[in-house]
């Protein structure tokens, strides 16, 4: 087990990690207590099964379903524990962790928890990099998410995220986009960092997809009801 992950963890989570890496029974009821009554053996099976997707993911993969469904427990630490251990199995799972999408969304948008917002960007954006098709479906809420949040410190490590996004498996349209929104940081952004970070993604996008001009997402402003799910 590495060290570093050893060392965030207190006594009684080490303690069940390590009994949940050796008995499929004690995970099984370390997954149910994530439905569990009670708040607290939520947030610590949360953050245990955290802990072991970092480690070993695969010893999660067949608890997917129950990982979701506690996507929608009311404190945000559960979530967002949740949310990373999904994004842990991205790279093996990404077709099953893609029924996280909706719960994911919710998250992102949270009006409460920093923590959990970020999470939920970082799964989506990790889930959208996998596949084309999954990159339009999560870029239209990543768009949004870098308007609302730009000027918010979480900022910073959203663009870590988009790094991984932009590297990714991602649509030629998607990357005009996500340049396009980009460009005004990477040109003229006021923070060191934003700006350098920015200007790193942008340049890559523009040399790998060879964009002339890139464009910002078009905002879509539905006429009625019906229009609301057309998008430009």
């Amino acid at each position: 087990m590495a060290q570093p992950i050893m060392e965030e963890m207190n006594d009684e989570e080490r303690a069940e990690l390590e009994r949940v890496e050796k008995d499929a029974n004690a995970l099984g009821a370390l997954v149910e207590d994530l439905a569990s009554a009670s708040r607290r053996k939520r947030q610590f099976a949360a953050r245990v099964v955290s802990h072991l997707a970092a480690e070993e993911p695969e010893l999660i993969a067949g608890h997917i379903d129950a990982l979701i469904d506690a996507l929608y427990r009311p404190e945000a630490q559960t979530r967002w524990e949740v949310l990373d251990a999904l994004t842990c199995l991205v790279p093996t799972h990404a077709k099953e962790v893609g029924a996280a999408f909706e719960g994911a969304e919710a998250a992102l948008f949270d009006e409460l928890s920093s923590t959990l917002r970020f999470s939920a960007f970082n799964f989506l954006a990790t889930w959208g990099a996998s596949e084309r098709g999954r990159s339009k479906k999560v870029w239209p809420i990543l768009d949004e998410a870098i308007q609302c949040y730009h000027g918010d410190l979480e900022y910073r490590d959203m663009l870590a995220c988009l790094l991984v996004f932009a590297e990714g498996k991602i649509a030629g349209e998607v990357a005009d986009e996500l340049a396009g929104r980009l460009q005004f940081d990477a040109q003229n952004g006021k923070g060191a960092f934003i700006k350098s970070r920015s200007a790193e993604i942008y340049d890559m996008l523009v040399k790998r997809f060879k964009l002339k001009d890139p464009k910002k997402r078009a905002r879509v402003t539905p006429k009625d009801d019906e229009e609301e799910d057309e998008e430009e």
